[in-house]
């Protein structure tokens, strides 16, 4: 019985969140972040050149579409892969979930 409650996704999401945390903690000791007083440490490297920071301003407005393509897409993977066949209401709602989905893809892909 414990085996089963340590696999439920509140516990887990906890031990993970913990072990996590640990790690943080532990590897913030290697680094070299915390023991550079001169600040040279947060300088960016360029091959022993000075480096200037530019400021550039990244475009996502190509990202964004293929960004929720995919995430739509994944959940439409999972709902096929979950829903049980079995029971024809729990289908039926998949089936329409799964038309959404491809509507919602149509109007996001449209040119």
């Amino acid at each position: 019985m414990k085996e089963i409650i340590l696999l439920t996704p509140p516990l887990a999401f906890v031990i993970v969140l913990a072990v996590s945390i640990l790690l943080l903690k532990v590897s913030s000791c290697f680094s070299a972040r915390g023991k550079d007083k001169t600040g040279e440490g947060r300088k960016g490297y360029a091959c022993g050149e000075d480096f200037s920071n530019y400021l550039i301003q990244p475009d996502y407005s190509q990202f964004f579409p293929f960004a929720f393509f995919f995430t739509i897409l994944h959940v439409v993977a999972l709902t096929i892969a979950t829903v049980p066949v079995e029971n024809m209401t729990t289908f039926a709602i998949a089936v329409v979930y799964i038309g959404g989905a491809v509507i919602g893809l149509s109007i996001l892909l449209r040119r």
